[in-house]
């Protein structure tokens, strides 16, 4: 064969790859709305920087058929490219050839690209859309599987790995992308779980459809399994490259720095204002947030999920910075259960690749009642505890209100190495409020007092006076300052820039036995 006839032999082969399943199978997910796996990291990735590899790898499964049913790429596309100009290795699920399922090909395809991008010290984003595992591979699909989920484990906090899910993904599938940092679902047409509809009606008697089961909202509202919802595929793959601009190459390296043209000493009077002067009036805290931020500008995470805290990305002249805060409007920003685990998780995660940590407090406590203690909100209350207290990145927490009992404790102070800790005046430190409190101390004299209501409210002010104010932590310093709340950004901005060379460590381990 001459050069010519194998240019156009390659050319042929190219384009058998690109078609995937075929014309008519793209033709129907374009009619659902959806894009193709190619279409999709096109609008990932920036133009033309997209290098793929083994586009013509094939399955070797010889039974039921398979033999004579190949497609180039057999399901999956791979390869690297570029975000804003940064490497990042990618993955795309094809639904168009057999349904997207995982063959043992499929998985080798999936875990060269894993291996390259700790190799590389580079990102890693799956975009899933996959009806599980091949049935006609049987146990070499199930293999495949387990070895992706293993190099997710071994490479977490090691590279920042995304997942986008564009469609199905079910049964074992579902762990790789819970295995991964986050997980953005578009809404309508992606959904997961571990068991489909059919057996969930066999076993439980529940009829339910996919969306119901675990549709976007259902795994961002409801269960916390995913982060980020979007509307259509487009917005979805825009959020991914949105969430990659936060994020550092590695664990090594910092994340990239951006021009800022909001100025770093910029006073915002209206925050003097913000926090009522009644104790138990709620505020909106993504308002403190949005007028500290850069440009106010705030990513958040987990926007739907335990609403009464609040975690997500935002930069302070140019640097990315991980944000946490306890929400007044939401359970008046105590901790349960799901907030608990919710912040834990998000903490880890900016301390494994080195984004510092801004946390705004106000929290009564811990969610009171039997449904959190027979839930076990001991255990996992602790694993905010132990989340802020292994973290070794730059730490400043802000109290604008109520820090109460151990959840003063919990939330970065400076007892489990809280590196800067400020107070507004607005601030409340203490045992537990001063009605609580009261109560407690001064039992006997108010049943006692002809008029119990008037002494319990003067005691409540002396006590406010004597204890739940910012400056009996300050005269101990557990507060570095108490500060005007309009000079919040310029504050937390030096201190950041003070710790930018912070070395701290951990006692020699393996790893440390977290709560779980």
């Amino acid at each position: 064969m001459n050069s010519e006839n194998r240019l156009k032999e390659l050319q042929e082969m190219r384009e058998k790859a690109r078609l995937g399943g075929g014309q008519k199978r793209i033709d129907k997910m374009h009619n659902q709305g959806r894009l193709t796996a190619r279409e999709r990291l096109q609008v990932l990735l920036d133009e033309g920087s997209f290098e793929e590899f083994d586009m013509f790898k094939e399955h070797q499964c010889t039974d039921f058929g398979m033999e004579n049913n190949k497609i180039p790429g057999d399901g999956v596309v791979t390869g690297y490219g570029k975000i804003d100009g940064r490497l990042v290795y990618v993955f795309a699920q094809d639904f168009t050839v057999f349904g997207g399922s995982l063959s043992k090909t499929f998985a080798e395809k999936i875990c060269k690209i894993m291996e390259m991008a700790a190799k590389n010290g580079a990102p890693l984003i799956g975009l899933n859309d996959s009806g599980g595992a091949r049935i006609q591979e049987g146990i070499e699909s199930l293999a495949g599987y387990a070895d992706i989920f293993l190099l997710n484990v071994l490479y977490s906090g090691v590279v920042p790995q995304l997942s986008g899910i564009f469609g199905p993904c079910a049964g074992g599938a579902v762990y790789s992308p819970a295995l991964t940092d986050f997980t953005v679902m578009v809404k309508d047409t992606s959904y997961m779980f571990l068991t489909g509809t059919k057996v969930v009606k066999a076993v439980t008697k529940e009829n339910v459809s996919n969306e119901e089961l675990g549709g976007a909202m259902v795994h961002n509202k409801k269960s916390g399994v995913a982060h980020f919802m979007a509307e259509n595929d487009e917005q979805a793959l825009l959020l991914l490259r949105k969430i990659f601009s936060y994020l550092p190459q590695n664990n090594t390296e910092m994340a990239p720095v951006e021009e800022n043209d909001d100025p770093v000493d910029r006073e915002d009077q209206e925050l003097n204002l913000i926090v009522p002067d009644d104790p138990n009036r709620p505020y909106d805290m993504k308002e403190i947030i949005l007028r500290v931020l850069d440009n106010r500008e705030f990513l958040e995470v987990h926007q739907y999920w335990a609403p009464n805290i609040i975690v997500g990305f935002g930069r302070m002249n140019g640097h990315s910075v991980g944000l946490v805060a306890n929400q007044p409007n939401f359970l008046a920003g105590g901790l349960d259960i799901n907030a608990s685990i919710k912040g834990a998780r998000f903490i880890r995660f900016c301390d494994a690749f080195n984004i510092p940590i801004i946390t705004f407090e106000d929290v009564p406590g811990f969610w009171p009642g039997t449904a959190q203690e027979h839930a076990g909100i001991i255990r996992n209350g602790a694993k905010l505890l132990y989340a802020y207290a292994e973290a070794t990145v730059p730490k400043i927490t802000i109290i604008t209100r109520k820090a109460y009992g151990g959840a003063y404790c919990v939330m970065s102070s400076k007892h489990v190495r809280g590196d800067i800790n400020y107070a507004w005046p607005t601030a409340e430190i203490a045992v537990m409020g001063p009605s609580g409190a009261v109560e407690i101390i001064f039992a006997k004299q108010i049943s006692d007092a002809d008029n119990p209501k008037k002494v319990a409210r003067e005691l409540e002010e002396e006590y406010k006076e004597k204890f739940a104010n910012p400056y009996v932590a300050a005269k101990r310093g557990y507060v570095d300052d108490v500060i005007e709340p309009q000079d919040t950004r310029p504050r937390i901005i030096r201190a950041l820039n003070m710790l930018s060379n912070k070395r701290d460590s951990l006692p020699p381990k393996k790893h440390g036995n977290i709560p779980l």
